[in-house]
C-alpha cells in the first residue's frame, strides 16, 4: 500500500462532510474495494453516499452507518455490523472530532462539554481501533493503516481550548504508543500515522486566527499530505512545519520565556479570541 488504496477496504469517521468526505473521495478515486462512512448526520451521510456512488459507478462499494462516536456503547455494535456486512477494514481514518472553545475552562457547561469532547476526540478512536485491530493484525500478509487526526493543540497549550487540547494530547500519546506496540510485537503490516495540524479552514475553527508562521491551512492541502503519509506508513505528520519548530522551542526555552516569545509574540495564545466555530 505504498501508492494507492486500490482494492482495500477503507473506513472513515466523521465522513458526511468536510475533510472526512474528502478522504472518502480520494479512496473512491483510487478504486478502493469499499468505503465505509460513519457519521451522526443521517441526511448529510445519505447525500454523500449518493454522490460518491455516482462517481464510483459500481467500482467501489459505498456503505454508510449512522453512528455518534461519542456514544461509546454504539461503537461495538456498529463495528460488529461492519465486520458482518462489509468486512474488517484495511484502512481506518479516525477523523471525527469536535471543539468547544473561546471559553475559560471554569465556564464550560457543568462538565458536559468536557465529557463529550473527551469521548469523541480521545476515547472513540481508541474504542474503534480496538474493534478492528485484531482483524488487521491477523491478516499479516496485507498492509493495514490507522490514521489518527489529532491537532497541534495537543502538543502546545493554548488558552480558551483547554479540554480540546487535553483530548488531542491524549490522542497523540495513545496513537504513538500504539504504533510502538505494533512495531515491537512484530505486527509491521499495521502502521499508525498521527497527524497534528494547526487550524484548518473547514468551518470547525471559524473565527480562529492563524499565529505567525502557522497560517490557517487549506483542507485540500491537508488531505493530500495526510493521504501520502498514510500510504507511506509515516509515524508523524506535523502541519505546517512550524508546529515542529514550536514544539522544539517549548522544550528548550524556560516556560515564561516561551510564553512571551511564542505564546504572546507569535500570537498563539490569542488565536482563539474570536473563535465562533460552526453555527
Amino acid at each position: 500500500m505504498t501508492r494507492t488504496v486500490r482494492g482495500a477496504r477503507v473506513l472513515i469517521t466523521g465522513a458526511a462532510g468536510g475533510m472526512g468526505r474528502m478522504y472518502a473521495e480520494r479512496a473512491v478515486a483510487e478504486h478502493a474495494a469499499s468505503v465505509t462512512l460513519w457519521d451522526r448526520d443521517a441526511a448529510a451521510l445519505a447525500r454523500t453516499v449518493d454522490e460518491l456512488g455516482a462517481v464510483s459507478r459500481g467500482r467501489t462499494r459505498i456503505q454508510s452507518f449512522v453512528v455518534d462516536v461519542g456514544d461509546l456503547g454504539a461503537i461495538a455494535k456498529t463495528a460488529q455490523r461492519v465486520r458482518r456486512e462489509v468486512g474488517n477494514p484495511d484502512v481506518l481514518i479516525n477523523n471525527a472530532g469536535i471543539v468547544r472553545g473561546n471559553r475559560n475552562f471554569w465556564n464550560t457547561d457543568n462538565g458536559d462539554d468536557t465529557r463529550t469532547t473527551m469521548q469523541v476526540n480521545a476515547l472513540a478512536p481508541m474504542y474503534i481501533a480496538r474493534e478492528f485491530l485484531p482483524g488487521m493484525i491477523s491478516n499479516a500478509y496485507r498492509a493495514a493503516r490507522i490514521v489518527n487526526i489529532a491537532s497541534a493543540a495537543g502538543t502546545l497549550a493554548n488558552p480558551r481550548m483547554a479540554v480540546y487540547a487535553a483530548s488531542k494530547a491524549a490522542l497523540i500519546g495513545w496513537s504513538d504508543s500504539l504504533r510502538l506496540e505494533l512495531e515491537q510485537s512484530d505486527h509491521g503490516n499495521v502502521k499508525v500515522t498521527t497527524v497534528t495540524p494547526s487550524y484548518i479552514a473547514t468551518g470547525m475553527f471559524a473565527g480562529a486566527r492563524g499565529p505567525v508562521l502557522a497560517p490557517v491551512l487549506d483542507p485540500g492541502y491537508v488531505v493530500d499530505r495526510v493521504w501520502r503519509a498514510m500510504l507511506e506508513g509515516r509515524p508523524l505528520l506535523e502541519l505546517p512545519r512550524s508546529v515542529r519548530f514550536s514544539r522544539a522551542l517549548r522544550g528548550l526555552l524556560p516556560t515564561r520565556v516561551f510564553d512571551r516569545v511564542v505564546g504572546d509574540g507569535f500570537g498563539v495564545y490569542r488565536s482563539m479570541d474570536r473563535f465562533t466555530g460552526r453555527r
